[in-house]
């Protein structure tokens, strides 16, 4: 298994995901954004992996590569290649595919509970509710033809499907503690007072358990993604 990961900033990485990876003897190949690494071909890739980052899909002039990974997105997503974005990696494949991303009402960041959203057609089925970790101050619309998997009290589209091998999340099943711990290092000033938004030390309570949740619904996503199981 050959799995690429398209990385925005040095602190987010893909946590729990790697062990994934690693028991399945999988090779994991980083194309960093922030180090200026070009995208490489994308034959032979098994899963690709678009990471989060504190940027918007819509400041292609700070940052020009958004242009390119964007185009990638679409081709690898055109060729079959199971795509897997995770928060800003979800904005970017939903803007990929045309849809509108832009800044939701409210931001979320911290502990919070996601529902179900019940769907016709077939898809990933997340558990009717569960409480996952958020970082996000942006939205999306869902793309032409997507299915809607999962929403939240403070943002309706938490979660789509195009096809059985594109999933976006905008939220952090990997999340870990050393992730966590950079991305309040980094992010510390977005943790401004807000309806969703927690303190560092609400941030910090969060019980061993929700960690390992989210590990475990990372790994169903993961195994729906490659054909394995038809979700929950």
């Amino acid at each position: 298994m050959k799995v690429r990961v398209f990385q925005h900033v040095p602190f987010e990485d893909i946590g729990s995901i790697r062990g994934w990876v690693n028991d399945r003897g999988g090779d994991l190949e980083y194309t960093r954004f922030y180090a200026n690494d070009p995208i490489p071909a994308l034959d032979g890739i098994d899963l690709l992996i678009a990471m989060g980052g504190p940027m918007s899909v819509n400041d292609e002039q700070e940052f020009p590569w958004l242009v390119e990974e964007k185009q990638a997105l679409r081709e690898a997503i055109a060729r079959g290649i199971p795509v897997l974005g995770i928060c800003l990696g979800s904005q970017l494949v939903a803007s990929a595919l045309g849809a509108r991303v832009y800044r939701n009402p409210a931001k979320e960041i911290g502990w919070f509970p996601i529902q179900r959203v019940a769907s016709a057609t077939p898809s990933f089925s997340f558990p009717e509710e569960m409480t996952v970790f958020h970082w996000h101050g942006e939205t999306f619309d869902l793309p032409p033809g997507a299915t809607h998997l999962a929403k939240s009290e403070g943002c309706t589209h938490q979660a789509f499907q195009v096809g059985q091998r594109v999933i976006g999340l905008q939220f952090h099943l990997e999340m870990t503690g050393d992730a966590l711990q950079g991305m309040v290092a980094h992010g510390r000033s977005d943790l401004t007072p807000g309806p969703y938004v927690q303190t560092e030390s609400e941030l910090w309570s969060a019980p061993e358990s929700l960690y390992s949740s989210g590990h475990a619904l990372m790994i169903d996503v993961l195994a729906y993604m490659s054909g394995v199981t038809s979700g929950r």
